[in-house]
């Protein structure tokens, strides 16, 4: 792709980020007839990770765009995400991804970061977006017939809708919100390597494993139509805790594993080491529209990825708007524009409250899978004693993404750890002091 070099005319909305959450919404209000256009502050339009998993609730949309045969093309269904004890690697709980299919109509898929980005890349420019690279923005203003952008090099943009996808760090969250970011003190490695380097490692390629373990997760999926396989090191760095500035490194990583099962340590020494990502994510806030200036995806949400619903909600996020958009284009009177105050309005007021809740249990997840001592304990039993087909933990977060708040599905009810009673290794019942969620 060849970006456009100078902007011409005036578009209805500009989004400024070119990540997965700005290009999906772009795509998504392009569909409905308005002219966008995405600015970029890098070189050019790309991600940089490796694997991510898509629920049913991300793949739906996905269908309805035309672009699910395309990413079942350049990712993988698995057949089960199984989760497991990273010490003595015994089975916790599963899910059947098939059965999860049927029960909520669309797949669950695991596919590379930039895949799903290119994606949606190669859509808005099928779609007519307008896609300029080398742009940085560095203010946001409302005006008399929408709001405009100021960009590092003095020009400035407007348009009716100003939609702020610029990620964890976003300048519009600085601007118009002002908090900071949460540090977990957890970092994560990852890599991506040819399946054949992990094929004597006792790897499960057809499922999603997940091992949890005492101050620490790894994840394992294969990605790429099986050819390779995507590995996921989270730890928590003593060197956060002790409020050091250099933490994460590599050799925190080696240390932080130790213990754990043969497969997980097996595969700590293909993890990549010249590059490491903090885990930080934002509290939950309830606005997200400043006048016809939006908060999208990281912008407004930033989760840790426990959930794996952070490029889900803002995909959500844009689909969301769009539908919006388009319900008030069909109910207005020929020769008028759709009221933007009131689709924003239908946007923030469905999306605040399930994003804060993935948010929530996001960190509360993290928690869960991290206990060590008793607590483990309680959780392992808690978690073998759940029956593989019970959805009463998935439906709040997989079933179809709603439009209002009325549609909005209720949430699980916890199971607190201490309803759990478990053996020391000399026999004797031991209960924990608080509660957590399964």
């Amino acid at each position: 792709m060849t970006p456009q070099a100078t902007p011409v005319g005036r578009p209805d909305v500009l989004v400024v980020g070119g990540g997965i959450g700005g290009l999906s919404s772009a795509f998504a209000l392009a569909r409905q007839g308005l002219r966008v256009r995405v600015l970029e502050r890098a070189p050019q339009f790309g991600e940089v990770g490796a694997g991510l998993q898509i629920g049913p609730n991300c793949t739906r949309i996905l269908d309805q765009y035309g672009l699910l045969d395309e990413a079942k093309e350049l990712g993988v269904v698995p057949e089960n995400m199984v989760m497991r004890d990273a010490l003595d690697s015994r089975e916790l709980t599963r899910l059947d991804l098939r059965d999860l299919e049927r029960r909520y109509g669309f797949p669950y898929m695991v596919i590379h970061r930039s895949d799903l980005h290119g994606i949606f890349l190669r859509a808005c420019e099928r779609a007519g977006v307008e896609l300029l690279t080398d742009q940085t923005v560095i203010g946001y203003e409302n005006t008399g017939d929408g709001a405009r952008v100021l960009l590092e090099n003095g020009r400035v943009e407007a348009a009716e809708l100003v939609i702020a996808a610029d990620g964890l760090h976003s300048v519009a969250r600085r601007l118009l919100v002002g908090d900071d970011v949460v540090s977990s003190n957890y970092v994560a490695y990852r890599a991506a390597v040819p399946i054949e380097q992990v094929r004597d490692n006792g790897v499960a390629e057809k499922d999603v494993t997940v091992y949890i373990g005492p101050r620490c997760h790894f994840v394992q999926y294969a990605l790429r139509g099986g050819d390779m396989f995507n590995q996921v090191a989270v730890f928590e760095s003593p060197k956060a805790l002790a409020g050091q500035d250099d933490w994460g490194t590599p050799d925190e990583l080696d240390a932080a594993f130790e213990a754990t099962c043969d497969t997980v340590r097996k595969g700590i020494p293909l993890m990549w080491r010249d590059r490491w990502w903090r885990m930080f994510d934002r509290d939950p806030i309830e606005t997200w529209v400043h006048g016809r200036i939006a908060l999208l995806g990281d912008a407004a949400h930033p989760p840790l990825q426990y959930m794996a619903q952070g490029a889900i909600m803002a995909i959500e996020d844009g689909w969301v708007l769009a539908e919006h958009y388009a319900r008030l284009a069909g109910a207005a009177e020929a020769g008028t524009r759709p009221d933007w105050d009131a689709a924003l309005v239908a946007y923030e007021a469905v999306r605040v409250e399930h994003c804060r809740r993935v948010q929530s249990t996001g960190r509360v997840w993290g928690e869960l899978w991290h206990l060590d001592g008793t607590p483990r304990l309680q959780r392992n039993a808690i978690m073998r004693a759940r029956d593989t087909y019970d959805y009463s933990f998935t439906d709040w977060v997989y079933g179809p993404t709603a439009l209002t708040p009325d549609e909005e599905p209720p949430m699980f009810t916890p199971i607190p750890l201490s309803s759990a009673v478990v053996d020391d290794p000399d026999g004797a019942p031991l209960t924990a002091t608080g509660s957590g969620t399964s």
